[in-house]
């Protein structure tokens, strides 16, 4: 799922904008959500702070004592990834806008038709990065998955199992096909399941279990085991 986050300190501009997203979302099956949405630059630092986002979009000229220019390089301190575009009356600033490394920067009043232009050249640009990015690709219909959110991978069938905190999400493919593309942090453990290393909280080794929390977890088979052990350095989550 591909997080939006909008700041615009005009109300009625913001829910338009953020209207239009989401037709664009839904007619183009882009599987984004608006995460966030605020007028007030300092509800946008806190948001900041403690989630994660994909993408911003920020108007330059905010009513605030921090105007878009200066809370993108906050971004940019954190998140070298998330993808900014600017929006704004004054196309007078589009250069210093490009400093902070921006995917688009739009004039306002803003048309559908130019945001969708953006939208669609923003998830062919994912699209096209997802070897080296922090995305996995799950299918042709743009449905993209943050690597760090993936805890494990569950063979079923015909179909592979994407377990998140959050939801599940399903393809029809096998192992075999996806493994030599995933990062190498991503472990076969059993031969139903692949496990994200960077997000076990412990290993019990006498019940052959991985705990990702307190209730999520996926097996351990004899044959993965000594792999698994050796590959990952856990520091004491070994039980």
């Amino acid at each position: 799922m591909i997080k939006f986050v909008l700041c615009d300190d005009n109300l009625d501009v913001l829910n338009k904008l953020s209207n239009m997203f989401e037709s664009i979302f839904i007619q183009n099956d882009f599987n984004a959500e608006i995460a966030f949405k605020t007028t007030k630059s300092s509800e946008l630092e806190n948001y900041i702070i403690n989630n994660t986002l994909d993408v911003l979009i920020l108007d330059i000229q905010l009513a605030s004592n921090l105007n878009g220019i200066d809370l993108a390089n906050k971004v940019r301190k954190n998140n070298k990834n998330c993808y900014i575009i600017f929006t704004t009356a004054h196309p007078e600033y589009v250069f210093i806008a490009y400093q902070c490394k921006t995917f688009d920067f739009i004039c306002k009043p803003i048309t559908k038709e130019r945001l969708e232009e953006t939208v669609v050249r923003l998830f062919d640009d994912i699209n096209s990065n997802t070897s080296t990015s922090k995305y996995i690709k799950l299918d042709n219909k743009n449905t993209f998955i943050r690597e760090n959110e993936i805890q494990y991978i569950k063979k079923d069938g015909m179909k592979l199992v994407f377990h998140t905190p959050t939801r599940t999400y399903e393809m029809y493919s096998s192992f075999s096909k996806i493994q030599k593309n995933l990062p190498k942090n991503f472990i076969r453990c059993h031969k139903s399941f692949i496990a994200n290393t960077n997000n076990i909280m412990k290993v019990e080794s006498k019940n052959n279990l991985i705990y990702f929390d307190e209730k999520v977890t996926c097996d351990i088979g004899p044959k993965y085991k000594d792999n698994l052990v050796k590959e990952v350095n856990f520091y004491g989550n070994i039980n």
